[in-house]
């Protein structure tokens, strides 16, 4: 094995897969911060909620003398995921389009 253009082949290939396994962790762990980044912002926004809801709710009650006639959420219930029911509603206005444009189309060519 002592062909120049055979060794030069093999060290090329060794320096890639080295090069591809460093790329490959740094990818990795970036991706993981990330995630752990993402991760909290979400537990601080989630922390803010329920600090203004708590805040919103004793001031209504203190305004109201505990009487009140509005609605208020309630910091225990089960937070609703307002994008997803946003997209839902999106989806049924759009199912509901396309039945109304069939329908127009049928009585049209009636």
């Amino acid at each position: 094995m002592s062909n120049p253009v055979i060794n030069s082949f093999f060290l090329g290939r060794a320096v890639a897969l080295a090069v591809n396994e460093i790329l490959e962790d740094s990818l990795t762990n970036a991706l993981s911060e990330l995630g752990k980044f993402d991760a909290e912002q979400r537990e601080r926004l989630r922390q803010f909620v329920e600090q203004v809801q708590e805040r919103a709710s004793r001031e209504a009650e203190a305004a109201f003398g505990g009487h009140s006639d509005s609605v208020m959420v309630s910091v225990n219930s089960t937070p609703v995921d307002l994008q997803a029911t946003i997209d839902e509603l999106r989806s049924e206005i759009a199912r509901l389009r396309a039945e109304l444009k069939t329908y127009r189309n049928q009585n049209q060519s009636v």
